[in-house]
Order: structure tokens, then C-alpha cells, then sequence
């Protein structure tokens, strides 16, 4: 599938998932930035994919489109993941060749050659022969992602499925390692890795006999579905900063409505791009958990540090590489500026003050416990048994200020002093709602 094929679908799946049957086809469109004939074209492309995904699994596994976005409060978001990631970078030709060289090396050990013999074997008369070159590419590449194995140390080398791992291991160790695989990638990020050895682990357990329900002894929520999809972008920004290059992408913020610009190749329908064509050296990412955004941080040649919303990000492709030299000086840059930052905040540094008072109630004090855990460097003083005191300076109060208001009447803000008459003007037109009429 092209990249721009990707980046759309990426954001057509944000807007299924966040908005369901709220918009109508003409109105997705719009907020996609495409036509209605491409929100069909593409809405097509995804029943293909899940159509080629199931077309090995029995009637009762399948499932419509519709069911994989259907929202479910405790339903675990993998499905509408997996099929995404498993489609998503692959040309026809190169999965189906990868499939072949998988299945082949499954239950023999074999060489780039006698592969190849067998992936011309199964070619269709009107498809193109792979060539020699092109399989071991193949195989180095499942080799570098420990899909095979390379056993032998002389040519040719002979390469095996890397089934090692599962095969020795018996069924109840099996489904303790699905249940620990399972848990993890449904509550850290980044995820999707996970996802998708979650689903190795499901597929191995259902080959040897187990039943569905094996399988579905936890339920999950997600406040965020959408976060999982912006992991997308993480691999190759990773890249990007393990190999010190800049990357290069077309960005449309968030604030503008606008979730998806069409890349202008005819220049018969060329039209003007709602986004910016942007260029950074990636240095950070963050991931703020109060809202489920991901964040890219790295610095602009011409404005200095800059910060990005993931999910405004598209077309993402790597640039030219910076000295090691540069890099570690940016990153030093970075690092001075967001020492006091609560997320990625970078303005001016303010001292927070805050009181906060202990449960009333007798057990355990969820308050000193949750302030403890999210607090980050800021520095707790008994006052009393009560009370206690909270002071943090952080690079402005935006970021830290939706933490501290979720603490309620639990909270009262004492410095600074314009913040503490913020919050007062703030809890009094919320009294206001709540005056009797």
C-alpha cells in the first residue's frame, strides 16, 4: 500500500473510531479533506483487507468492518490494530512473497536458492518472477526481525522458521505467556508491537486445540483508542533519531478541523494543502496519559525547539543526516529548556504551592498515594493529619493545571496567587450551574 494510502487510512480509522455514525459520508469527507468518492474508495480498501485477513479463519471468527468499529466499553482495541499494521506497508507482491518463504521454511530448512525455485513455482503465469536478489532482501530482512533463522555459519546458508520459542513451550506455560504478553500490551505503550505478538501467541493456542475462551479471561478499556493509531508514526521516528536524521512530513494541526490533505500528484486536480510542509530533527517523544496525545519534540532550523501533535502528522519520510555533534548539543538545548516541564512545556519556570487534605474517612489515603504516584519531582511537607503540602516548580501552570483540578475540594491551590483566584472564579460559576432555579 503507498504511504499516502497509509497516512489516510490512519486518520479515516481515527475518525470511524472517535466519531462512529455521527457524520454523515459528505460530512466525513469534509473533515478528512477528500472527496466522497475517495471516503468510498477508501472505505472499500479496508473491507478488502479484512475480507484477505479472515479469508483462513471459520465462519464464526469473521467479522464485518462494521463489528470491528463498533465500540465496546470493555472490548480490547486489537482487531481494528492488528489488521491496520498488518496492511499497511506491504505491496501485494511483497506479502504474498513473504508468505511463501514463511510457510516453506515452517517445517524444512532451506537456501536463498532453493526459495527461490519455489516462490517462481507458485507465481502466477501473468505475475512477474521474482529474482534471486530480491528473496535474499527478503530473508535478510525476516532474518533482522527475527521471523528465521540463519543455521548454518557457511554458504549457502540455510535459514528455518523461528518457531523455537513456542514449540518447546507446554500449553499451561503457553497461555501464562499469552496472559502476561496480553496485559502488558494492553496497558503500556508503545503497544502495537505487542499487539501483534499477543495475536501470534491467540493463533498458536487456537492450533493446538484451545477454545476462544481461553484466550479472553481479561476485558480492557480505552479512554484513548485513537493514541494507538498515532503509534504509526513511532518506528520511524525512532529511526530517524537512532540514525540521527531529520524527518520530513506534512503537518495539519489539529486546531484547524482539517485531519487529512491528499498529496497533489495530478496537476490537473491540484489544489491548495491545507497543511504545512515541515522539516525537524527529532529529539523526544512524549506521551501525555491526561489526554492520550502523543507528542514530537526536535528542533526547527529556523524556529528552534518546536513541538508537534502526533496525530497531525502525515507523509513522514526521512532527511539528510546531522554530526553526532549537532545532535548531542540540540538534545542538550532540549533537555535545559524542559527540565521543569510537567509535559513538554518550555515557557517561563512558576513555583506551585498546593494544600491538599487527606480523606476524612478512615483506610487508605487515596489522595497521598495518588499525588505520590503523579506528582513527578515535586516535594510533599506534613502539616498536619489533615493536610499536607505540595510544592513543584514547573515551566508554566497550563499543563499541571487539569492534574490539580482533579482533585476537587481535595485540592486548594496557595501559590501563586493569581492561579488560587483562577480556581475560585473557576468553582464558583461551577456552584452557579447548581443554584436552585
Amino acid at each position: 500500500m503507498a504511504k499516502e494510502s497509509f497516512d489516510k487510512e490512519i486518520q479515516f480509522l481515527r475518525m470511524l473510531s472517535l466519531a462512529g455514525g455521527a457524520y454523515s459520508r459528505q460530512q466525513f469527507a469534509d473533515r478528512l479533506g477528500i472527496s466522497v468518492h475517495t471516503y468510498d474508495k477508501t472505505l472499500r480498501n479496508l473491507k478488502e483487507m479484512v475480507t484477505v485477513l479472515q479469508q483462513n479463519l471459520p465462519v464464526e471468527q469473521g467479522a464485518e468492518l462494521s463489528e470491528w468499529l463498533r465500540y465496546n466499553y470493555y472490548e480490547s482495541a486489537d482487531p481494528l490494530l492488528l489488521f491496520l499494521f498488518r496492511a499497511k506497508s506491504l505491496k501485494e507482491t511483497e506479502s504474498l512473497r513473504l508468505t511463501w518463504l514463511l510457510t516453506a521454511l515452517q517445517s524444512e530448512e532451506l537456501t536463498a536458492k532453493e526459495l527461490h525455485d519455489r516462490c517462481c513455482e507458485q507465481t502466477p503465469d501473468d505475475s512477474l518472477l521474482p529474482d534471486e536478489k530480491t528473496i535474499r532482501g527478503d530473508l535478510k530482512y525476516l532474518e533482522e526481525v527475527g521471523v528465521i533463522l540463519r543455521v548454518n555459519e557457511k554458504r549457502p546458508y540455510r535459514f528455518k522458521a523461528a518457531n523455537d520459542l513456542i514449540d518447546q513451550l507446554s500449553g499451561d506455560e503457553l497461555l501464562d505467556l499469552y496472559d502476561y504478553v496480553d496485559v502488558i500490551a494492553n496497558t503500556q505503550i508503545p503497544s502495537v508491537q505487542g499487539y501483534l505478538l499477543r495475536d501470534t501467541l491467540k493463533k498458536a493456542l487456537r492450533n493446538r486445540g484451545y477454545p476462544p475462551e481461553a484466550t479472553e479471561t481479561h476485558r480492557y478499556k480505552y479512554n484513548y483508542h485513537s493514541r494507538i493509531l498515532d503509534e504509526a508514526h513511532l518506528y520511524t521516528i525512532f529511526g530517524a533519531i537512532q540514525q540521527r536524521r531529520r524527518i520530513r512530513f506534512l503537518y495539519l494541526s489539529p486546531k484547524k478541523g482539517m485531519n487529512y490533505t491528499s498529496q497533489n500528484t495530478n496537476p490537473l486536480f491540484e489544489r491548495e494543502s491545507a497543511g504545512v510542509n515541515d522539516s525537524i530533527l527529532p529529539l523526544r517523544v512524549v506521551y501525555d496519559h491526561q489526554y492520550g496525545r502523543w507528542y514530537l519534540i526536535g528542533h526547527h532550523a529556523r524556529m528552534g525547539i518546536k513541538k508537534f501533535r502526533m496525530e497531525g502528522l502525515t507523509q513522514m519520510e526521512e532527511g539528510e543526516p546531522v554530526e553526532e555533534a549537532e545532535y548531542a548539543a540540540r538534545l542538550q538545548q532540549l533537555d535545559t529548556q524542559m527540565e521543569n516541564s510537567w509535559v513538554t512545556d518550555t515557557n517561563r519556570t512558576v513555583k506551585v504551592a498546593v494544600r491538599f487534605y487527606n480523606p476524612v474517612r478512615s483506610g487508605a489515603n487515596f489522595i497521598r498515594e495518588r499525588v505520590e504516584a503523579q506528582g513527578q519531582w515535586g516535594v510533599i511537607t506534613e502539616e498536619s493529619e489533615a493536610a499536607f503540602l505540595y510544592e513543584i516548580t514547573v515551566n508554566e501552570i497550563y499543563e499541571i493545571k487539569p492534574w490539580l483540578r482533579s482533585f476537587g475540594s481535595s485540592c486548594e491551590i496557595l501559590e501563586p496567587r493569581w492561579l488560587r483566584k483562577q480556581f475560585i472564579a473557576e468553582w464558583k460559576e461551577i456552584r452557579s450551574y447548581y443554584e436552585s432555579l
